[in-house]
């Protein structure tokens, strides 16, 4: 979304507007071609969901044809986005249709009524073009007339109240829906919640389980955070060292190609290397060194001991393969023999041990891993989790009180688990005056865009930048028109960036809370600096000269020149709805991406399938404000400047084509990640925002009305906009009382509805843990103790290097809330298969070695080599060919576990 810039505001006129309009819907044209005709030809990139490697996260492929693609999209249904995407993507588009239902009667009758109203046998001097239609060219003679926009305004409030119980209440169907699913309710996230500000007394997986086993099927686990202190550090260093050794060891395969290559078109024999007694054990190795010289196998400069980074030219140089592969194992068993620590590592419950009547963390014993004030509690019963999401826990001030529902572990941010929740209270308070100051100061970087765009009148006008006016022209030219839409992009970029900071620095502890407090955040300040400040500013820069003039004018002025500022917007909505939309069919710059960062980036097999099949996904915090600013600039304007109405029927008919479009065959929304739709409710809470600046600015200028004698003539209409206020005010009281205890939980009425108790093994469940072990404080073992043995899993250490809780009825496993530095295995080296591009290195093309067997690749060699140190590697679901390419045509084999 484009931001609204003070100047553009000011500026704007009917002739702006309607070459705007012009421009844009030609840019639109252009697009929308160019997408029709290469939509079919790059199915990765505009229909990436139908092509996925992965069965459960493909969809059938869109059956437009090339021209008729429209009509098939808008036939196709949206309630289909719930299945593909899940609730938050498809309460979106929900809400973009609910839109087009809110203004496409608003736009018909305030077409038939006000623009008539305000333009027939009325004029105002000075209102010409788009200004005729507007609320201030109502003739001071004609002050009557405004009992017209006060019948509008009423008859559309009402309207939008009904569609918003309307929306509420389907909400509420579908969040209950999603709640008692089958598959969700039988999930680690629907039956667990996530407490913080836990006292001493209670930091032990004993006292908590006993503490709510009162709740319906008592606990099923207790998962205690823990000080990890270098755990995570060394955990990333493995993953880390795991993609510089599937990098070289792809280089290495690709480096032992050109010189196979180089060799055979120089006449050379190459099948020395693959003639030795495949039994011996050192073959691999002796395969490698044969294959790739030691001074053109892959090499890097560790990092100096004073710096986190290497330099090029400073630090020891050393053979990656080697040194990524010293690197895992040594990981590998720091991270063992700390599993090993927690799992023999006993966590009683603490008890007054200085004698002072009370518990404390002095009475807790002394552990290599201290717990925590928070845990993970999970029940058997999805009922019992809600209810302890709403009870109150502890008998003191903010103990416990911080509670979270529906929470994943790919949810978590781990660091903010460990906050004391005065602190966190604190940091709360900072973070939103923060915010408030950056709303406030964002002006200057701002201006500051402004004073550059303008350098040439500038250096003319302040004689201490005179020196400017001597810099080449072009370079003015580039200073004024490039550097500033630069600037500007780059402060709109890091606005979201730091508000999620500041976020995150009050302590919130999920990634989806933290794009909630986003939502609200971002929405603020678009609304204040790109819709407010505009308005405003520009209404009283219009009328500033009059006002000099004749200041006892000021009311009369205001009345007349606030409107002005729509026309400014018609641009703003033009511009959205036609070349917004159109760009983000088309996506030229991902098309552009996606061949760039295949050639610079597609390294590995992992790279290559992370830039082709990655998910794509939206940041609800920033798409979601950005849609309703548009409510809040259609719904201020629509009885002021009645022609945004078509305008804004015609945008959000748009998006709703298009992001039904892009939550159907692009976007890939996780469910792990997915709030159940609790987006859209504050969504409602911005269409109150607008629906409040559309009557108090009403109101405002019934109020200012003067007729031609100079006296207020619209005050009785200004009065019953007061009452109107008053009754959305009471209406949305209404509506958050009565819908707002329905947003998060589960009602008791519909519990029984639930999938059956998630303790009970499904088909496939290896690994249920058993409630005694969180009643007895013991300490979790995936197989110890469990119903079904797990064949796959012999001996403690491979136990410890795979830690999960529980497998799922399609066999992937579950690691429950267990930090993955504690629970998750090495991640499986991914090298590329070149089998196919040897089987004719040899002068005769012969696929055979001498003793019979086929030729083996490079990277089924460097496998067995990994292997034999313990590291876990493989070649499925990638080849390459004798020039080198890298063909992926299956996901990673652990693609489930990371």
């Amino acid at each position: 979304m484009s931001s609204v810039s003070q100047q553009g505001a000011t500026s704007a006129t009917t002739t702006t507007f309607l070459t705007a309009l012009v421009f844009n819907g030609a840019v639109f044209a252009a697009e929308i071609i160019a997408f029709t005709l290469l939509r079919p030809y790059f199915k990765p990139i505009y229909e990436p969901r139908t092509v996925h490697l992965i069965e459960n996260q493909r969809v059938k492929p869109f059956d437009g044809g090339l021209f008729s693609w429209p009509i098939a999209l808008f036939k196709a249904d949206y309630r289909d986005i719930e299945r593909v995407n899940g609730p938050d993507a498809y309460l979106f588009v929900r809400f973009l249709r609910m839109m087009i239902r809110v203004l496409l009667p608003i736009w018909i009758i305030s077409w038939a009524v006000l623009l008539p109203l305000t333009s027939v046998n009325n004029s105002v001097a000075g209102k010409t073009g788009l200004d005729r239609f507007t609320f201030g060219n109502v003739s001071p003679y004609n002050q009557p007339r405004y009992a017209g926009h006060l019948v509008c305004a009423y008859l559309f409030t009402f309207w939008i109240y009904w569609n918003i119980r309307r929306e509420m209440s389907h909400f509420v169907t579908v969040r209950q829906l999603y709640l008692v699913d089958s598959k969700h309710s039988r999930s680690s996230q629907a039956n667990t919640i996530l407490v913080t500000g836990i006292p001493a007394k209670f930091q032990s997986e004993q006292a908590l389980a006993q503490l709510y086993s009162h709740l319906p099927g008592g606990v099923k686990k207790v998962w205690l955070n823990r000080n990890l202190k270098d755990l995570p550090a060394v955990y990333n260093r493995r993953l880390s060292a795991c993609n510089k050794l599937e990098s070289a060891e792809t280089n290495l395969i690709r480096t032992a190609l050109k010189i196979r290559n180089k060799k055979l078109k120089g006449g050379e024999k190459v099948d020395d290397a693959y003639n030795d007694n495949p039994d011996q054990a050192e073959r691999d190795i002796a395969l490698a060194e044969k294959l790739v010289p030691k001074d053109k196998r892959p090499t890097h400069r560790l990092p100096p001991s004073f710096l986190p980074f290497s330099l090029p030219f400073v630090g020891e140089k050393v053979d990656t393969i080697e040194w990524a592969r010293n690197e895992i194992v040594t990981c590998t068993t720091l991270l063992r023999e700390a599993r090993h620590a927690l799992a023999e590592q006993s966590n009683p419950p603490a008890t007054d041990v200085d004698g002072n009547g009370g518990t404390s963390h002095e009475d807790l014993p002394v552990q290599t891993y201290p717990p925590l004030s928070s845990a993970f509690i999970t029940f058997k019963k999805q009922i019992a989790a809600h209810m302890a999401h709403r009870m109150l826990t502890h008998h003191d001030p903010y103990r416990m009180a911080d509670r979270y529902l529906e929470v994943s572990p790919q949810d978590v941010i781990w660091g903010n688990l460990a906050m004391n929740p005065y602190e966190k209270r604190v940091r709360k308070v900072i973070s939103y005056a923060a915010t408030a100051a950056l709303i406030i100061f964002w002006a200057i970087p701002v201006a500051f865009v402004g004073i550059v765009s303008n350098i040439q009148g500038l250096c003319v006008r302040e004689s201490w930048l005179a020196w400017l006016c001597k810099i080449p022209s072009p370079v003015i030219g580039i200073i004024q028109g490039i550097l500033p839409a630069v600037l500007l992009a780059v402060l709109n970029m890091l606005l979201p960036i730091v508000l999620r900071m500041l976020g995150s620095f009050e302590g919130i502890p999920t990634r989806t809370g933290l794009e909630l407090s986003l939502m609200t955040r971002f929405f603020i300040f678009q609304v204040i600096h790109s819709f407010l400040i505009v308005t405003l500013s520009s209404g009283i820069i219009a009328a500033l000269p009059s006002i000099l003039k004749n200041p006892s004018s000021i009311a009369t002025l205001l009345a007349s020149y606030l409107p002005q500022a729509s026309t400014f917007f018609l641009t703003y909505i033009v511009l959205q709805g036609l070349s917004g939309v159109a760009g983000s069919f088309l996506s030229i710059v991902q098309l552009v991406l996606y061949y760039v960062k295949l050639v610079l980036l597609g390294s590995t097999p992992r790279s290559i399938y992370n830039i082709k099949f990655g998910p794509r996904t939206v940041a609800w915090g920033t798409l979601f404000p950005s849609i309703t600013l548009l409510t809040v600039v259609t719904f201020g304007y629509s009885i002021i400047s009645p022609i945004i109405n078509g305008l804004s029927v015609a945008a959000f008919f748009l998006f709703y084509l298009l992001y039904k479009y892009l939550f159907l065959y692009q976007y890939t929304q996780p469910p792990q990640l997915d709030t159940g739709g609790l987006f859209f409710p504050r969504a409602i809470q911005h269409v109150f925002v607008g629906l409040y600046v559309q009557q108090v600015c009403l109101c405002a200028l019934f109020f200012l009305a003067q007729n031609a004698s100079g006296k207020q003539a619209a005050v009785p209409e200004g009065a019953l906009m007061v009452v109107l206020i008053l009754l959305t005010a009471g209406y949305h009281i209404i509506i958050n009382e009565s819908y707002g205890p329905l947003i998060s939980a589960l009602p008791l009425s519909i519990a029984d509805k639930t999938a059956a108790d998630p303790d009970e093994p499904v088909p496939g469940d290896a690994h249920a843990s058993t409630s005694a072990d969180a009643s007895n404080g013991k300490q979790w073992k995936a197989t110890k103790g469990d119903a079904v043995p797990d064949p796959d899993r012999e001996g403690e250490e491979q136990e410890l290097d795979d830690y999960y809780f529980q497998k799922l009825a399609d066999g992937a496993p579950d690691y429950g809330f267990a930090h993955p530095a504690v629970s998750r295995p090495q991640r499986v080296v991914w090298i590329p298969d070149d089998s196919d591009a040897w089987a004719n290195a040899g002068d005769d093309g012969a696929a055979e070695v001498e003793g019979g067997g086929r030729r083996r690749g490079l990277g089924p060699a460097e496998v067995e080599v990994n292997s034999s140190q313990g590291i876990s590697a493989t070649t499925e679901g990638t080849k390459m060919d004798s020039k080198g390419h890298l063909e992926v045509f299956e996901a990673p084999v652990d693609v489930d576990k990371f």
